[in-house]
């Protein structure tokens, strides 16, 4: 029993020195030594190390935050601001929420819009405003948006469409 025992320590410690000298070769960081059982000590292998992150670089004035954003109207009326953005389950961007009408969010309610009804031409700043292409009284007529209620968006030149989901 003995002397089974020593065979056991002996190979866990020749398989940590293997994966020092492995780990060695390639410049891969060291682990920590874990005690194993005699059963794990064989499926351990070493893991080849994580490809490093891409980057991409976005000059300053090449993209800009929309939330919080003030929306004008085509005739530079206040439209209100944008205060959501809603994905569908791919991860593209299919609406804005915009926060309407009211004076200090008092008698102000929310609406959605389809993100193309939305144009980005000056926002050079935080204080340039976002273009929607509808008039405040089809924005006014437009359905408020409740959180977990279906949602209708208020698509520009009657390009209405259902967001379609899986159930």
């Amino acid at each position: 029993m003995r002397a089974r025992r020593l065979v056991i320590c002996m190979a866990v410690v020749l398989a940590a020195l293997a994966i020092v000298a492995v780990r060695a070769q390639t410049g891969a960081a060291v682990p920590q030594a874990s005690p194993q059982t005699p059963q794990e000590k064989n499926t351990a292998a070493p893991k080849p190390p994580a490809p490093p992150p891409s980057v991409t670089i976005i000059g300053a004035r090449e993209a800009h935050g929309v939330l919080g954003r003030d929306v004008r109207s085509p005739a530079d009326e206040d439209m209100g601001h944008i205060v959501d953005v809603i994905v569908d389950r791919a991860g593209v961007v299919r609406a804005a929420v915009i926060d309407f009408g009211g004076f200090l969010g008092v008698g102000s309610r929310k609406i959605v819009v389809d993100w193309s009804a939305l144009h980005f031409g000056h926002v050079a700043d935080k204080g340039d405003s976002i273009t929607l292409e509808l008039t405040k009284e089809q924005v006014m007529a437009a359905p408020e948006y409740k959180e977990g209620q279906p949602i209708v968006v208020l698509g520009a030149a009657g390009s209405l469409k259902p967001l379609q989901f899986d159930p």
